[in-house]
């Protein structure tokens, strides 16, 4: 039986659209853990960002932090949490943070670094205070470049947020794992287009806030 037939018989089975364990459930509690995760780690890695960019200072801090919180993997990290901490959302959520906090650390830096200093100082030179330059003139021209760091965090996060099921959590992951402990396999290649098709989904909703929020003459730039 190939992929298309283990993806078909896997969504045409109506025992996997109800209950606890249907998909509706597992989507929604998937999705949960990728938003929560996404929010975290924007909350530290965007103010981070904006000062060090805005203020020119930590450049290089900035880039060690990423280049070491990227050099972890998230798997050996949570088995390493849980033996400290024990089961529990905590757990998950600390690797799937430290996943996700360097594209958005870095990206948002770079993306107020690389704005044209002319209409900056012009804002200076008109007594403008520091946080009015940084979110009425920084800002809006780097909103582009920080989207696309949120949105690169956000795919990482739906694509790992699968490693939750491995502490007894739910998501899209509990199909693969449990599928690959009962070898089950249609259960498996269905969990991982599930995880697929809500890494496109995410692709799609960046984009289309890259539309509403980004104005039409940074976006030409």
């Amino acid at each position: 039986m190939n992929v298309l037939n283990f993806v078909n018989a896997f969504f045409s089975d109506s025992a996997h659209w109800h209950g606890y364990d249907g998909i509706p459930q597992r989507l929604l509690e998937h999705v949960q853990y990728s938003v929560l995760a996404l929010a975290l780690a924007a909350a530290i890695g965007l103010p981070v960002g904006l000062l060090t960019g805005h203020t020119g200072k930590g450049g290089n801090a900035l880039a060690f932090i990423a280049t070491a919180a990227r050099a972890l993997p998230s798997f050996g990290l949570l088995v390493l949490i849980v033996i400290m901490m024990g089961f529990g959302l905590l757990p998950v959520m600390i690797p799937l943070v430290v996943l996700a906090v360097p594209p958005i650390l870095v990206t948002t830096y770079e993306a107020v670094r690389t704005v044209d200093p002319s209409p900056v100082d012009a804002a200076r030179g008109m007594g403008m205070h520091e946080s009015r330059i940084l979110f009425q003139v920084e800002l809006p021209v780097a909103l582009p470049l920080i989207l696309s760091g949120l949105r690169s965090a956000a795919i990482q996060i739906v694509s790992t947020a699968t490693i939750a099921a491995y502490v007894s959590l739910g998501g899209l992951g509990r199909y693969i794992v449990d599928g690959l402990y009962q070898r089950d396999y249609e259960k498996v290649v269905g969990g991982a287009t599930l995880v697929a098709v809500l890494a496109l989904v995410t692709l799609a909703l960046f984009w289309a806030a890259g539309r509403v929020a980004v104005s039409p003459g940074v976006r030409r730039r």
